[in-house]
C-alpha cells in the first residue's frame, strides 16, 4: 500500500515538474488556465482564515507559491509553509521567495509542523490514469493530513461531478461535492461549508474546528 502511494506521488511530481518546465512560474505552470480563475479559487480557500489576527498556514501542493502571493496582497501578519512533491517546484519557490522571512518551502507530502490552517488547491484534479477508488483513497488520505496538521481549520477544492458532460475529460477526477461534504461533517467537524456558487467547474469545502 505504501509503495502504491509513493508511486502515485512520484507520478504527480513528474507531471507538475513537466508543466513547470513548459510554462514556468505561471498559472499554466501549475496546470491552471490563468490568473483570474486561480485567484477566484484562492479567494474561496481564504474564507477559512480569520483575518482579524496573525495566522500560520500550510499549503499542501503549493507549487511555486502562488497562494502566498495572493495572501501577501491581503494580509500583513502571517507565516506560510509550502509543501510540494515536485523538487523542481520547491526549488523555484525557494528562489522566488528567498528574501521573504515569513515563508518556507520543503519537498514532501506532509507539513513539517502544525499550523492554524491548511489548504490544498488543485491537487485532486489530474488523476493520472488512476481509478476512482484509487484517487478517492488518495484524496481522503490528504484530507486526514490536513485535519491532523491544522488547529483552526482547513480548505480544499475539487472539480465537480456536476460539470457539463461534454466538457468532462477522462484524465480528470470529478468529485461528488455532497459525498465529500458528508465525509467532512462525519469525520472532521460539525462546522463545514460547501461553496459551489462561483463561476468555475469546481467546489470548495471549508472545515472549521
Amino acid at each position: 500500500m505504501e509503495n502504491d502511494k509513493n508511486k502515485l506521488l512520484s507520478e504527480v511530481a513528474e507531471y507538475y515538474s513537466s508543466k513547470l518546465a513548459l510554462h514556468g512560474e505561471t498559472p499554466q505552470g501549475v496546470d491552471w488556465n490563468g490568473k483570474e480563475g486561480q485567484y477566484l479559487r484562492f479567494n474561496q480557500l481564504s474564507l477559512i482564515i480569520d483575518d482579524q489576527k496573525p495566522f500560520s498556514i500550510n499549503d499542501i501542493g503549493s507549487g511555486y507559491g502562488a497562494f502566498y502571493d495572493f495572501l501577501q496582497e491581503r494580509h500583513t501578519e502571517f507565516s506560510y509553509d509550502g509543501i510540494d512533491v515536485s523538487v523542481d517546484m520547491i526549488s523555484a519557490a525557494k528562489l522566488r521567495y528567498k528574501d521573504q522571512a515569513n515563508v518556507h518551502f520543503h519537498v514532501g507530502s506532509q507539513p513539517a509542523k502544525r499550523a492554524d490552517y491548511g489548504v490544498a488547491s488543485g491537487i485532486f484534479n489530474v488523476r493520472l490514469g488512476r481509478t476512482d477508488l484509487e484517487w478517492s483513497t488518495y484524496l481522503q488520505d490528504v484530507l486526514d493530513t490536513l485535519d491532523q496538521t491544522s488547529s483552526l481549520g482547513f480548505a480544499f477544492n475539487c472539480l465537480t461531478a456536476y460539470s457539463d458532460a461534454d466538457k468532462m475529460r477522462d484524465y480528470l477526477y470529478y468529485a461528488d461535492p455532497c459525498k465529500l461534504f458528508d465525509l467532512c461533517k462525519r469525520r472532521y467537524s460539525r462546522n463545514v461549508a460547501l461553496l459551489h456558487d462561483y463561476d468555475l467547474y469546481e467546489f470548495t469545502i471549508l472545515v472549521r474546528k
